[in-house]
């Protein structure tokens, strides 16, 4: 495929890259270490108008292209610190692409518009205890009294949570299965609303992931996006923006992770001469920039037909399968190849193993794409 990229969007990528560079990467361990970044990073991205990139003019966005969020996702990996990562993901490209595509002007101007400043910090709310991928079967209920909606029930895994100025929730307003669910703008200042626990992981330490616990709690019905017991098409769709930045995000981490090993070989000197210059490592590295090429072209691929507003629910779940499994070979053998230093906190490629491990589990595991996959093919 042609150069995807103008030279508009690569002025962008380099402001992206020195902003990351300059500001987050010095910090990474130490945000690592602390469990959480400051709540400043958001305000200065929505400054920069990395949150909005693609949203509404009108609410803060920029009103740009796919191309520029795949730039984004590109240069962010150099901040060396996936909690980060996710977290701004989550507030540009997760909790907030719903309410600018159905969200009414108010819900627009309370939610969104603050988000995309970076004022306002937003969480997506679908997984629950017990309820992962299987958002049909989803027990967070909203009930309908008067001009209100009152919500009792949790939510699970929830990027963002702890801090979280508001929610973009999926409750049950109907029936059991996908057409009983609703999207509702959710504010964290409710009676009844509570931080259950703050999740220890295993990766992705900087970002706060808690349980969230909802007591009659009680929000207006104007609150709810789109249609009520219409929120189950609208939570798929979101998902295929999540798991096309999340396919973006592994391609570029691999491409980061195999050119700092390449270097770090061409340094360090083993029995006489750098460890680069051993076949049986060259050859790897051929072999995985070879496969990384080959994932990024499928997720432009996957991208250009987003950006069409086509839906390649088949190609999005392919990029991310075919991402995420290579993701896993490439941090092993990068790890690998450190030997010692690779075990290290200090050095990046030991907190990228930990951290890329999500790619295969979070926003559709892998089972799930294949799931995906083969229905759509037929069989």
């Amino acid at each position: 495929m042609p150069n995807p990229f103008t030279p508009e969007h690569e002025a962008f990528r380099k402001s992206v890259h020195q902003w990351v560079e300059r500001e987050l990467a010095p910090h990474a361990l130490e945000w690592d270490r602390a469990g959480i970044f400051p709540k400043e990073v958001f305000a200065k991205a929505g400054e920069l108008g990395f949150l909005g990139i693609n949203h509404d003019p009108r609410y803060g966005g920029s009103g740009l292209d796919y191309w520029y969020v795949t730039a984004f996702c590109e240069e962010l990996v150099h901040s060396r610190n996936a909690g980060v990562n996710m977290a701004l993901l989550v507030q540009g490209q997760m909790a907030t692409p719903i309410i600018n595509e159905i969200g009414t002007d108010e819900q627009k101007r309370l939610f969104l518009e603050p988000a995309l400043k970076g004022e306002k910090i937003a969480a997506l709310g679908v997984s629950e205890p017990g309820v992962g991928s299987d958002v049909a079967n989803l027990k967070t209920t909203a009930r309908r009294v008067g001009d209100d909606y009152v919500i009792n029930g949790s939510k699970m895994w929830i990027t963002n949570g702890t801090r979280a100025d508001f929610i973009t929730l999926a409750v049950r307003t109907g029936p059991e299965g996908y057409g009983g669910i609703s999207l509702l703008t959710f504010p964290t200042d409710v009676k009844g609303f509570s931080v259950s626990k703050k999740l220890d992981k295993i990766g992705n330490l900087s970002s706060d992931t808690a349980i969230l616990f909802f007591e009659d709690c009680r929000i207006p019905a104007r609150y709810v996006l789109g249609e009520e017991n219409e929120g189950f098409y609208h939570i798929m769709t979101n998902f295929q923006g999540e798991r096309l930045t999340a396919a973006l995000i592994a391609n570029a981490g691999m491409d980061l992770m195999v050119n700092d090993a390449i270097r770090y070989g061409n340094e360090r000197s083993a029995f006489g001469k750098p460890l680069i210059k051993y076949q049986v490592w060259r050859h790897k590295f051929v072999e995985h920039l070879t496969a990384i090429e080959a994932s990024r072209r499928l997720a432009y691929h996957a991208v250009e037909l987003f950006e069409a507003k086509e839906s390649p629910v088949k190609e999005i779940s392919m990029a991310k399968l075919f991402a995420g499994d290579l993701s896993q070979r490439v941090a092993y053998d990068c790890q690998q190849f450190y030997g010692g230093m690779g075990y290290i906190e200090e050095t990046p490629i030991a907190r990228a193993f930990r951290d890329i491990r999500l790619i295969t589990i979070g926003g559709g595991t892998s089972e799930i794409m294949k799931e995906i996959v083969s229905k759509l093919v037929g069989f």
